[in-house]
Formats: structure tokens, C-alpha cells, sequence
């Protein structure tokens, strides 16, 4: 792949006459300059209505990316034998390299969390959980499950969201001094971050039944995925993902309340009918656990999503082009 500088992204590019963008970009950004009063309105709006947690998005955005590791901590102590089991029988791994294995990610995911809940260390604390979801795709042989996949790599954007974070921080505590490699590094990561932060919803989009409700939530969640790539309104777009995901992660993922149907016959004085009735799952029928574990995964992805909403979209965005100009 190409380098790509700023000049890319329309920065330092070819300008007008005047001294302005050149026609093209004119009419090619027709469109979003049209709506964009209308995105002005909505983000003072959530500006004036998000002031008071302001301060504390950042740490909320952290705790909630890694919350998915620690639940998944959580539940190989309480599982443990399941998951032995699960290693040696299916997946044919050796006994000492299943412990090895579970004992491994457990401190990996524990120590890591911790690390970024409090700031410390967070370029090493990243790379080991980005190596935990690597190891667990393979050791548990789910590498080429499609949705597993899309999920995963939208929990590395939140990783990645956390790394930018923290460069941000860095360079503000240390605004006198030159910081051209971090500068770039935390640009490119943005970027990156964004990118892969919307996969989770791709995954939502072809997978599942299709209905009414579907159709217009994957039409407003395209359009605010479209707008955080490309970095046009981030900050109101990753705040429109963040509510369409956390009201879909409630009713869907509620595996406190995750039931089954179950057929049985009915007679109504014309022969037998069937009826559903819902049925209470165990607390560790598979069904819950899933629910469970999809829910811990979209609380990640929201938690990046926040951190995009708390540090904006970087340079490489429509949004930083319009200061630019």
C-alpha cells in the first residue's frame, strides 16, 4: 500500500483561484455542507446535554473497551473444567498446554485491563490483549467464524481508540517539546481505530431475520458508520452508534432474562394445537453464555466509540480539513 500523506486527504492539496478548495471538492462536499447545520444543531445539543459527564467519558470509555476481557476472565474461573474440557476433547489440545493456555490469558487479560483502566503502560497493555483476542481465535477455533471475526476486529478498533488516547495525553502533557513521530502515529491509529470500530455493525447488518425495525436501523447506523470513516460529524455519528448499539445490546443480548421457546400441545375442542411457551435457561445453557458474551463485546466496542466522541476524529477527517480551510 502507498503512503499517504496529508495531501491525501485534501490538506495542502490543489486550491481554487482565490486561494480556496478547487471546484471539484466544492461540488464533491455539496451534499455534506448541506446537512451540516442541521449536524450543528444536533451536536450543540448533545454538547449542552453531556457537559456534566464530560470530564469522565475518557474513563468510561476505557472501563467499558476492557470490560469484555474481564468478564471473559471471570467466566474461565468459573468454567474451568468446561473449558479443559472444551480444549482437550474438541479442539485436541494437551492437557499441560490447556492449563498453560487458560492460566496465560487469564493473567494476560487481567494484568492488561488493569494497566489500561489506570493509564499505565497502555502501548504494552494493548498489544497483550490485542495478542489474547489473536491466541483465543485460534486456541478455541474460531478464526474463520465471519461474525467472531467483525466483532474482533471491532474490539481491536477500540484497543486502537486507546492507544490514540493515550498519544493525545502524552502530547499534552508535553506541549513544548517536538512530537512529530507520535503526532503521525496517533493519526494513522485514528484512522485506523475509526475503521475498524464499524465492523461490528456490518456484521449486524447480514446477519439475523430481516424486519421493518432492522431496515431502518441499518439505515441510520450506515449512514453514521459512512460519517465516522470518513470522519464527517464523528463525534454525533459515534454518539448516534453508541445509542442504536447499547438499545440493541439491551433487548437483544438481556441474557439476565434470556429465555426459549418451547412447543407444546394445546386442545382447543377441535383437535391438537401447538402453542410457544417460554422457558427459563440455566446459568450456563449455552444461549445465555452467548448472549452474554455478545453483550460484554458491544459494551467494548461502545467504550471505543466514546473515546472517539471524547478525542474527535484526528487529523485525517473531513471534520479537521474544514479547520484547515
Amino acid at each position: 500500500m502507498s503512503h499517504r500523506g496529508p495531501s491525501s486527504y485534501g490538506i495542502g492539496g490543489p486550491a481554487g483561484p482565490y486561494g480556496g478548495p478547487a471546484p471539484s471538492e466544492e461540488q464533491s462536499g455539496g451534499i455534506l455542507e448541506q446537512i451540516r447545520p442541521y449536524t450543528n444543531k444536533v451536536e450543540d445539543m448533545l454538547d449542552n446535554f453531556s457537559e456534566p459527564i464530560k470530564p469522565y467519558l475518557p474513563a468510561i470509555g476505557r472501563f467499558l473497551i476492557v470490560v469484555t476481557f474481564l468478564e471473559d476472565t471471570l467466566r474461565i474461573m468459573t468454567q474451568w473444567s468446561d473449558q479443559l474440557t472444551y480444549l482437550h476433547d474438541y479442539r485436541k489440545i494437551p492437557n499441560g498446554i490447556t492449563h498453560l493456555f487458560l492460566i496465560s490469558n487469564m493473567v494476560a487479560m487481567a494484568a492488561c485491563s488493569g494497566m489500561v483502566i489506570i493509564r499505565k503502560h497502555s502501548d504494552y497493555a494493548v498489544a497483550g490483549l490485542m495478542a489474547v483476542v489473536v491466541t483465543q481465535a485460534l486456541g478455541y477455533g474460531l478464526i474463520f467464524d465471519l461474525n467472531f471475526f467483525l466483532r474482533n476486529l471491532s474490539v481491536i478498533g477500540g484497543l486502537l481508540m486507546v492507544l490514540s488516547d493515550s498519544w493525545v495525553r502524552k502530547t499534552k502533557a508535553f506541549a513544548g517539546l517536538p512530537q512529530i513521530d507520535e503526532k503521525d502515529r496517533k493519526m494513522y491509529f485514528q484512522l485506523a481505530g475509526r475503521v475498524l470500530l464499524i465492523f461490528l455493525f456490518v456484521g449486524f447488518v447480514f446477519s439475523g431475520k430481516w424486519s421493518i425495525w432492522r431496515v431502518v436501523v441499518s439505515i441510520l447506523g450506515a449512514g453514521a458508520c459512512v460519517m465516522v470513516v470518513v470522519g464527517f460529524k464523528a463525534k454525533f455519528s459515534a454518539t448516534l452508534l453508541v445509542v442504536i448499539l447499547s438499545i440493541f445490546n439491551l433487548i437483544v443480548n438481556n441474557f439476565w432474562t434470556v429465555s426459549m421457546p418451547r412447543k407444546i400441545p394445546r386442545s382447543n375442542g377441535m383437535g391438537k394445537r401447538w402453542t410457544n411457551r417460554f422457558w427459563q435457561l440455566h446459568e450456563h445453557h449455552p444461549h445465555k453464555d452467548f448472549a452474554k458474551y455478545d453483550f460484554f463485546q458491544i459494551l467494548s466496542i461502545v467504550g471505543g466509540l466514546l473515546l472517539l466522541v471524547n478525542s474527535g476524529p484526528g487529523q485525517f477527517s473531513i471534520d479537521e480539513k474544514k479547520k484547515v480551510y
